[in-house]
């Protein structure tokens, strides 16, 4: 956005101002499809709202942005006084458990009791890693050995809930690669045991993605999806170098919203998604020029004595 906004400020729109927005939300990792309607859309806009100038488009992109990342003021859906499960499922490295971590955190500071399931017995250390979590922030957690069926671990945890009353069990769960048939067919095995021991409890089924992946987040998406029913998304690693545009494009195709953003490694980096905060950031920094001043400005160089910032060679520039 920077580089197509800061650059084109004061342009007025026409069909190469268009082909230069697609392209920065393609490049962006928006999605090709994504990015088509949302041009489409702001054409639409142009003619209905009379737009003339690249300020009013960038406007209206914010708009159109904030008005298809909205979602329900309550991030997590909840049955107050009833057991509300979350499954929590995604590809290897993707950073499940550390946001399982931070979730049963938050969820603790508003005074919920929460309990792990450690549903991932295939990695070495994976229940050891959940435990950590577990006592960092002050939860419980169920786990059984290395190589442990993992729908055992859940139907220990959801008995272990229902016992002690607890408001949220979070259960993780082992990365799998997408296209992995068997390992897919496995969390299937999950989700009838959660439907047949707690019917009515599982509130959320939540998609882990590393916001670096780009497009193929938008094949884990519909992957997930189809395995699990998923409910929202976790997108983590949003720090880094990655371009983010992934949440416009997982939203607009697959219907899913975001539910929290990692931005860090510590226990309070994981955040509630704001679709009025991302559209915010996504054009912070770009400013326009103000047109009305640089055509005033006289066609010579500034005066000798102008007090004006150096370039690298000495010359003052505006």
């Amino acid at each position: 956005m920077d580089k197509l906004f800061g650059m084109i400020s004061g342009k007025e729109i026409d069909d190469d101002l268009y082909e230069e927005l697609e392209e920065a939300l393609i490049s962006g990792d928006v999605g090709v499809q994504t990015a088509l309607d949302l041009v489409e859309n702001l054409r639409e806009r142009e003619r209905k709202d009379k737009l003339k100038t690249a300020e009013d488009l960038q406007r209206a992109l914010a708009e159109e942005l904030q008005a298809r990342l909205a979602a329900p003021e309550a991030i997590l859906d909840e049955i107050s006084g009833a057991l509300n499960i979350i499954l929590v499922v995604g590809v290897n490295g993707v950073g499940k458990t550390t946001s399982i971590g931070k979730m049963a955190h938050l969820l603790q500071k508003e005074g919920k009791q929460v309990l792990l399931a450690a549903g991932d017995t295939f990695r070495a250390a994976a229940a050891d890693q959940l435990k950590i979590w577990g006592e960092r922030v002050g939860c419980g957690v169920i786990a059984h050995q290395e190589g442990a069926d993992p729908a055992a671990v859940v139907f220990d945890a959801i008995a272990a809930a229902k016992s002690r009353g607890i408001d949220w069990l979070i259960i993780d769960t082992a990365g799998r690669l997408h296209n992995k048939v068997n390992l897919m067919n496995e969390l299937n095995k999950i989700r009838r045991i959660i439907d047949r021991e707690a019917p009515e409890a599982l509130r959320e089924v939540l998609l882990v993605l590393d916001a670096t992946t780009g497009q193929n987040a938008l094949s884990q998406a519909k992957a997930f999806s189809e395995a699990t029913g998923l409910t929202g998304v976790i997108l983590t690693k949003l720090d880094g170098t990655a371009k983010g545009g992934v949440v416009i494009g997982i939203n607009s195709e697959y219907d899913l919203p975001v539910k929290f953003v990692g931005v860090g490694e510590q226990m309070d980096q994981l955040l509630p998604f704001s679709a009025d905060d991302f559209a915010e950031a996504l054009f912070a920094g770009i400013t326009a020029l103000d047109t009305e001043e640089e055509a005033d400005a006289p066609e010579e160089g500034p005066a000798e004595d102008a007090d004006l910032p150096e370039k690298e060679g000495g010359e003052g520039h505006v």
